[in-house]
């Protein structure tokens, strides 16, 4: 049964006569547990029911100020750096070993110091970048081109698991992933790409910031090609400008690229010569590492249509000039400093709004764990990881999934066979915590103390490789696609499976010390969040077995998308800054499986308790620590550019307004005492619950 607390709003007065809401106490507080709520970072004067993000993290809100080095800070960032300083040992621990060549410690150790030797890479100058230049100058047919093209795609975009729909800047990325509708076979997924902005709104858009951003955008290019010392570089970023808006309208748009159905287009190899004419496919695909491949999926059919159309029709100096640019802007963190500063002065300062770029030591980190992020993984687990907190996570898992199965039993709407496939789903879900129970082997490669350059390219490499050498076996569902030193969590549904890598699992997303409700409403929220990704309106397409397929009947699914729109509407109406509000219908998966997970934690949390009445810690409920411990793990502050760029491209809600995922909760209302007049009060038919 579910049971809330009902707690009643009392209202004091300070003596300047500010209103300030203080939590009941209830019962007697338990000596010698944390609560896991830092009361420091909660506004007193606010109340819970007109903004409760502003009650649970408002005093840090007021004083806390991001770094020139970052976009945002919050409670992702600090946990980031406890992840960042560990690497640091690690990398420091290599470095000292004085490994033999060829080792996992020797690699680590130089690739380390190749990026962080920044008088190395000055001395070297443009000239590691020379000979792919010089490749790109001597092209002269339209199958050369092609055969560039194919050789420089890389393994970089995926529609399922990490929501890069775009992400590459080669024309075409490469996912690999089990077939849509041959479960039991691993088969490559053809994707867009080809643009230097982080999606094809910048380019389309007609408001005042993205016009500012264009503008900034084709100046960066022009900056390159004249650090590159190429002749007429103001030129040559007009060709590359509007070869790239060709392509950006060439692009599927971002609400349709999420859909899988509208994805889900097999093709042979044949049919990209006849449906797709401009590329010569051969030659692309032979390069590609793929010559003999006959099955693919091609996730954008109309978009390959129109960019095969483009590598015909444009000259070919644009295209050089295309393929040139993106090779510089792909690298240059290990070009000089020039190219480094450039590229920050842009993507950093207008895009983000940083000040300042991130210290080079600490890039160089970031840099290695890109490239050799299973080798750092293997040790970060073993020191880092105990196994006492995989047991305790390997609980709420359960926990939760047992609440969730509840919630679909439960359900008044649903038919018999759909919650049958449903409950199915859930029993054979695979859940990964800490680390993966068989470590990856990518195709090794040669790391030098001297060749920063070399390296990254050979990294990127190993990886495509390592991808596609999948296609044609099994899928392994035991497969991670996180490091354990990656502070995120992923649902996989192809898989039917979960990831929770170690580093996210550290205070305040969980601490052993911290009773149940704070960790319930902080890491159990995460869980809840990517189990309920098998069942929002992505994840609601895939049977158990990780095929396409639609186990939903008519009328039931009538019902689930009525609550997507319901939900979608809801976040439309939050303004995120003057004139700027959130898209509902974009971001409508994750606030899904936030308004779902967050249920199916609370849940689990009282079934913890296993009868028991929830202590009082610290003068809090257990339901208010529940919600604060959730409120407080997103406890974020941003700058305005990155919010701009976030509501443009992402799939995830603003951190700020994942905290409004409480209002969609009837525990909510009790715990808090939020009655109608509060700014943030819905009425109960209003609330969306999905699940």
């Amino acid at each position: 049964m579910k049971r809330s607390i009902l707690a009643a709003m009392l209202l004091a007065t300070t003596a300047g006569g500010v209103a300030v809401w203080q939590s009941p106490a209830i019962g007697q507080a338990v000596a010698g547990t944390k609560s896991g709520v830092d009361q420091s970072y909660i506004d007193k004067s606010v109340k819970p029911g007109d903004d409760f993000n502003a009650y649970a993290n408002g005093a840090w809100v007021k004083t806390a100020e991001i770094p020139a080095d970052r976009s945002q800070i919050g409670t992702g960032v600090d946990v980031s750096k406890v992840a960042e300083e560990r690497n640091v040992g690690i990398i420091r621990d290599a470095g000292a070993a004085k490994a033999k060549a060829g080792t996992d410690l020797q690699r680590i150790a130089d690739y380390y110091a190749a990026y962080n030797n920044t008088a190395g890479i000055e001395a070297r100058g443009f000239a590691p970048l020379q000979p792919t230049l010089a490749k790109i100058a001597a092209l002269k047919t339209k199958a050369q081109l092609s055969a560039m093209l194919g050789a420089n795609m890389r393994a970089d975009t995926d529609p399922f698991n990490n929501n890069n729909y775009a992400s590459t800047d080669n024309l075409f990325g490469l996912f690999v992933g089990g077939d849509l509708n041959r479960g039991t076979v691993n088969a490559p997924y053809l994707m867009q790409g080809g643009l230097g902005l982080p999606d094809r709104d910048y380019y389309l858009s007609s408001t005042k910031d993205m016009g500012e951003v264009r503008d900034g955008y084709k100046a960066y290019v022009a900056k390159l090609f004249s650090l590159a010392g190429m002749s007429d570089p103001q030129a040559r970023a007009d060709r590359v400008f509007a070869l790239e808006m060709k392509i950006a309208e060439a692009q599927t748009d971002i609400i349709t690229t999420q859909d899988a159905h509208k994805g889900d287009n097999p093709w042979k190899r044949a049919d990209f010569a006849a449906k797709a004419p401009g590329i010569d496919w051969n030659a692309f695909w032979t390069a590609a590492g793929l010559p003999k491949q006959q099955d693919f999926i091609n996730w954008n059919p109309d978009t390959t249509t129109k960019l095969a159309a483009l590598v015909a029709s444009e000259p070919m100096a644009t295209w050089q000039d295309w393929l040139a640019f993106h090779q510089i802007n792909q690298n240059t963190s290990v070009l000089p400093k020039a190219f480094d500063d450039a590229a920050f002065d842009f993507f950093g300062k207008q895009l983000s709004g940083t000040a300042a770029a991130r210290p080079r030591d600490k890039r160089s980190i970031a840099a290695v764990n890109g490239a050799l992020g299973y080798e750092i993984g293997k040790i970060y687990a073993a020191k880092y990881f105990p196994a006492s907190s995989k047991a305790a996570i390997n609980t709420m898992v359960k926990n939760i999934v047992a609440a969730f199965d509840r919630r679909i039993v439960a359900l008044d709407w649903m038919a018999p066979a759909t919650k049958a496939e449903a409950r199915k789903k859930l029993e054979v879900l695979k859940v990964g915590v800490g680390y993966p129970d068989v470590w990856p082997i990518r195709p090794y490669y040669a790391v030098s103390a001297t060749d920063p350059l070399g390296n990254l390219q050979r990294a990127r490499l190993s990886n495509y490789r390592y991808q596609i050498g999948k296609i044609g076996k099994t899928p392994d569902r035991g497969e991670w696609w996180m490091t354990p030193q990656t502070v995120n969590a992923v649902n996989l549904p192809l898989q039917n499976a979960l990831n929770f890598p170690a580093a996210i699992l550290y205070t305040p997303y969980f601490d052993a010390g911290f009773e149940d409700a704070a960790n319930y409403g902080a890491i159990g929220a995460t869980i809840g969040h990517e189990i309920s990704h098998s069942f929002d309106n992505l994840g609601a397409d895939f049977d158990s077995t990780g095929r396409l397929r639609n186990w939903w009947t008519p009328t039931d699914l009538a019902r689930f998308e009525a609550s997507g729109k319901a939900l979608a509407d809801q976040y439309d109406k939050y303004e995120v800054l003057p004139g700027l509000f959130a898209k509902g219908q974009q971001e409508l998966g994750e606030n899904i499986a936030d308004t779902a997970g967050l249920t199916a934690a609370y849940e689990a949390y009282h079934t913890s308790l296993g009868g028991k009445p929830s202590p009082v810690i610290d003068g809090l409920t257990g339901d208010q620590r529940f919600f604060l411990a959730f409120a407080q793990s997103w406890r974020t502050k941003m700058r305005d550019r990155a919010i701009r760029a976030r509501i443009a491209t992402d799939v995830h809600a603003l951190a700020m307004l994942r905290i409004e995922t409480v209002r969609n909760l009837d525990a909510w209302y009790d715990a808090f005492g939020i009655k109608p007049g509060d700014k943030r009060y819905l009425e109960p038919k209003d609330r969306v619950h999905v699940w």
